[in-house]
């Protein structure tokens, strides 16, 4: 052990080769050597001994609304990013909507990370994001380190924010093509929308039928046959239809471009247990039936879908009303995650090692950060979470580092419990205590 300032060890670390019983070596915040359970401890290097707690490497979350500056009593970079270390995350990209002013310009990326710098406790990087009058700014952008670009299809909910038509999506996509650049998409198709019954109220079935599934069959294919014809790479926000699941595979068949994501919350509640009223379920799009939940499970299982992230989206509890149709929609998980998919993935007979390739390595391929993330391995940031993977707790929305504390998880008992995070070998987070804030803000490696 010739490099090692810090040393952590278990008998279950999850590594690219499996898991296994393994001393990590680390230094100057990179992993250095990842060997036996016994080797011996460089005289000087600080041992970490966590017995039969799993080390695993951090989680990479790459969809996430912090809403810091302009929107911050929804949410702000010093609590999003507590919950995020709180649930293991150690890296997060931060959408470019909701906060005021949306990241649609360089000057808007500078104010952004102006304001994150100081409160960031986890690494943070930045998506742009693709309107219908910004074409000229998405170069600039992508040189200034965006790690892509977000367009809606349908409308985003936020007036500073408007939605690309097909037109528009074909001139922001050959452009973001043209210098090797990924868009990321909410794919919900407008006319589908506004042609479903728009019932309002608190009723979850007719908020369910307002965003039918063929409203995101038919966004996907649109944007599949502009990949195909621009050879661009795109990317698909929050999946959660399993009807698109036969196009995205005849699509990657034919060698297209594309990714796909899905959220913990489509794999963990089911559109019939949601109460009427209960608008802390509400998100676009929706919480679906169990047996489309079903297919989405095994979509990630065979590869179809490559990642799960968290699409935090929160906002004030004042919006959060019993009408479906006028709630905010969106749902809180950075802090919760981690336990929420671990305990449906173990239930259906998944382990960590799923877990981490889902929500740590694919997210890290994902964003071009897989040479300095998502893995427990020399040369990486020794970024890690100590897990015990069979503890429960059950949810109790005071004890949530979100700045607004309300939750979809509330009363459920998850398993596995974050006993501590580290970041670049540094321990920001155990039993509920914080360092203060040690987050890098992240570019795109050219």
């Amino acid at each position: 052990m010739s490099d090692a300032e810090l040393v952590l060890r278990s008998t279950r670390v999850i590594t690219p080769e499996g898991t296994r019983a393994a001393a990590i070596a680390v230094a100057r915040g990179t992993i250095t050597a990842v060997l036996p359970y016994d080797a011996p401890v460089l005289e000087g290097a600080r041992l970490e001994d966590v017995g039969d707690h799993v080390l695993l490497p951090g989680l990479v979350d790459t969809h996430v609304h912090v809403n810091d500056p302009g929107r911050a009593e929804w949410e702000g970079f010093w609590t999003a990013t507590r919950a995020a270390a709180a649930g293991g995350i150690t890296t997060l990209v931060d959408m470019p909507l909701n906060s005021l002013p949306p990241t649609t310009t360089v000057d808007h990326l500078r104010v952004k990370q102006d304001v994150a710098r100081p409160k960031a406790h986890i690494d943070v990087g930045f998506w742009g994001g693709a309107l219908p009058d910004n074409v000229k700014d998405l170069r600039p952008l992508h040189e200034a380190g965006v790690f892509g670009f977000k367009a809606f299809l349908s409308p985003s909910g936020v007036d500073e924010f408007p939605h690309l038509d097909q037109e528009q999506l074909a001139r922001s996509l050959a452009e973001i093509a043209g210098f090797g650049g990924l868009l990321i998409v909410h794919a919900e198709d407008p006319h589908h929308l506004a042609a479903a019954p728009q019932h309002g109220g608190p009723r979850y079935a007719d908020f369910l039928a307002s965003r039918p599934r063929d409203a995101e069959d038919t966004a996907i294919a649109a944007l599949i046959a502009q990949a195909r014809r621009l050879n661009a790479r795109v990317h698909i926000l929050h999946l959660s239809s399993s009807d698109a699941l036969p196009l995205i595979r005849a699509a990657r068949a034919e060698g297209v471009r594309v990714t796909v994501e899905t959220c913990p919350h489509y794999l963990t509640l089911t559109a019939e247990e949601v109460p009427d009223g209960a608008s802390e379920f509400k998100c676009c799009p929706p919480i679906r039936e169990a047996d489309n939940q079903d297919l989405l499970w095994e979509a990630l299982a065979d590869g179809t879908i490559d990642c799960v992230v968290t699409d935090h989206s929160p906002s004030t509890a004042d919006l959060k009303t019993d009408d479906f149709a006028t709630a905010w929609g969106g749902i809180s998980g950075l802090q919760l995650s981690l336990s929420a998919v671990w305990t449906a993935a173990r239930e259906r007979g998944y382990g960590l090692e799923d877990i981490v390739r889902w929500m740590s390595a694919r997210t890290s391929e994902l964003v071009g950060l897989d040479d300095r993330k998502g893995a427990i391995a020399p040369g990486r940031d020794a970024d890690i979470v100590v897990l015990a993977p069979d503890e429960t707790f059950t949810v109790d929305p005071a004890a949530l580092q979100h700045r607004n504390r309300v939750t979809a998880y509330a009363g459920r008992t998850l398993s596995g419990v974050v006993k501590s995070t580290w970041l670049r070998g540094e321990r920001i987070y155990a039993d509920g205590e914080f360092t203060d804030p040690q987050g890098h803000l992240l570019t795109r490696t050219p």
